[in-house]
């Protein structure tokens, strides 16, 4: 089995649930519950939970709330390699959740802002192994050079890396030129259709992924409620598999990173690409029926 080390965010997720439209300048009626969050280790909590042997790398305060982060990862099986930093607080995101479940998210980095090249464990870049990096960490400018530092050590050790997009609005403030520069040399990329648009211009998902083969030999683009599709720039046509059915979404925070906890092992292990999508789509509606970005503990 092949070892996982994600690179990325950890936050404590405020999930706010208006039970009415929102009363704009005045008070709506919620329901708000405290997550763990962070597009970086949900993926790594949802691996570990699905059997594979993962290790996370970030950045928490010095906080009870830094404290409870390390703890969860921990119980879902994480090898989790927490720096623990004096100044900052742990990285905190408010989700909005409409009474129709669209999803706004308010977003303090804290900790995560500061990950440096020097917490990256040298350890844990070996060959044999796979490197997950969460887009975020390159999109934040204080983390960024500790993203590239990661992708270098991974491509020197010989190891498999994949990258996320982490969200359309970041990219587009930093720039498509400037994400696909710093992610050269990735296998895969894991992207949603938002965020396909951002970096190609091209509305059409499998007009965006053939473009975006220019960059990496394989990506793959979550299509939400239909499903997600798979290219390779050797293909004349995109594989592509239906979303899982599902009874009701609860909360679709976390699903993307869930997909991806899902496709990795599959892809990993040389499964056909429909078969690794097919367990991407599978994860991602388990997450979709729960609330919160991780996996029930």
């Amino acid at each position: 089995m092949t070892r996982v080390v994600v690179v990325g965010d950890l936050m404590t997720d405020a999930v706010a649930r208006a039970r009415y439209p929102l009363a704009r300048a005045s008070d709506t009626p919620a329901t708000v519950t405290m997550h763990g969050g962070g597009s970086g280790a949900n993926v790594a909590s949802w691996l570990a939970v699905e059997g594979a042997e993962v290790a996370f790398i970030g950045r928490r305060g010095a906080d009870i709330t830094g404290r409870n982060r390390d703890m969860e990862l921990m119980g879902y099986g994480v090898d989790a390699r927490l720096v623990m930093d004096p100044e900052r607080p742990t990285g905190t995101c408010v989700v909005l959740v409409t009474h129709k479940g669209e999803r706004t998210m308010l977003s303090d980095p804290g900790a995560n802002a500061a990950l440096s090249p020097d917490d990256l464990p040298r350890d844990l870049f070996t060959a044999g192994g796979h490197l997950h990096l969460s887009g975020y960490t390159l999109l934040n400018e204080g983390s960024r050079e500790a993203g590239l530092a990661a992708l270098e050590y991974a491509r020197r050790a010989g190891m498999t890396i994949s990258v996320d997009a982490a969200s359309a609005a970041p990219l587009e403030r930093n720039g498509a030129e400037p994400f696909l520069e710093w992610t050269h040399g990735a296998k895969l990329l894991l992207a949603n259709a938002d965020q396909a648009r951002v970096l190609t211009g091209r509305d059409e998902p499998a007009a965006a992924a053939k473009v975006l083969t220019a960059w990496f030999p394989q990506v793959v683009i979550k299509l939400g409620a239909d499903g997600a599709l798979w290219y390779t720039n050797n293909r004349s046509e995109p594989v592509q598999v239906a979303a899982e059915p599902i009874e009701r979404i609860v909360d679709g925070t976390g699903a993307g990173d869930a997909f991806a906890a899902g496709f990795l092992p599959a892809w990993l292990a040389g499964k056909p690409p429909a078969e690794a999508l097919a367990a991407g789509c599978r994860l991602a509606a388990k997450a979709l029926s729960q609330l919160g970005a991780r996996p029930r503990l």
